[in-house]
């Protein structure tokens, strides 16, 4: 099943009122509902592996590679080229593009001494804060590694819940 095979069709004049032409609504927008998110029970977590794809990855768990748009939707992914895991050359290619000096200083960070403790407080590099002395820094480099590693953590709906969740999105979209 193509994700937007789901979609309502609408008709859109191209030459005022000479040539309608039926297209997909891709303007319509679902939403994983957030009590089957919250659920640990209907989904387990994966770590993507550098290279590995949306498709790849859901024909490695549901054996169909059409069924990647459930590991987007369960995750929030609207664009895979911001919300999904780079591979690591692509990674490096983009560090280096975005930083003249990956191994700068892009914040410091101090343990929070209050409420909870495994927490840590960042404080921007910028001139005009006071840096404690047990602040520790971390680098361009280390910042988007931090990024990247927290994309890389995705949940995946249980294979037994792909059905519901696809009879789901055929209703939503048909405003049922």
């Amino acid at each position: 099943m193509s994700y937007f095979n789901n979609f309502p069709k609408v008709k859109v004049d191209m030459h005022e009122g000479a040539n309608q032409v039926l297209v997909t609504d891709i303007t319509r927008r679902v939403r994983f509902f957030d009590m089957v998110k919250s659920n640990n029970v209907t989904y387990d977590y994966y770590d993507v592996k550098s290279g590995e794809t949306p498709e790849y990855v859901a024909n490695e768990f549901y054996g169909d590679p059409l069924l990647h748009w459930v590991v987007l939707l369960v995750n929030d992914i609207q664009n895979v080229y911001d919300g999904w895991p780079m591979a690591v050359q692509q990674f490096e290619s983009y560090v280096h593009a975005k930083y003249d000096n990956v191994d700068g200083i892009h914040h410091y960070e101090i343990p929070q001494t209050s409420g909870d403790t495994t927490k840590v407080i960042e404080i921007p590099n910028d001139p005009a804060n006071t840096i404690p002395s047990n602040a520790v820094i971390v680098t361009n480099y280390e910042h988007e590694e931090r990024k990247e590693n927290v994309k890389r953590r995705i949940r995946l709906l249980k294979p037994e819940f792909v059905r519901q969740v696809k009879q789901e999105l055929k209703s939503r979209l048909r405003g049922n």
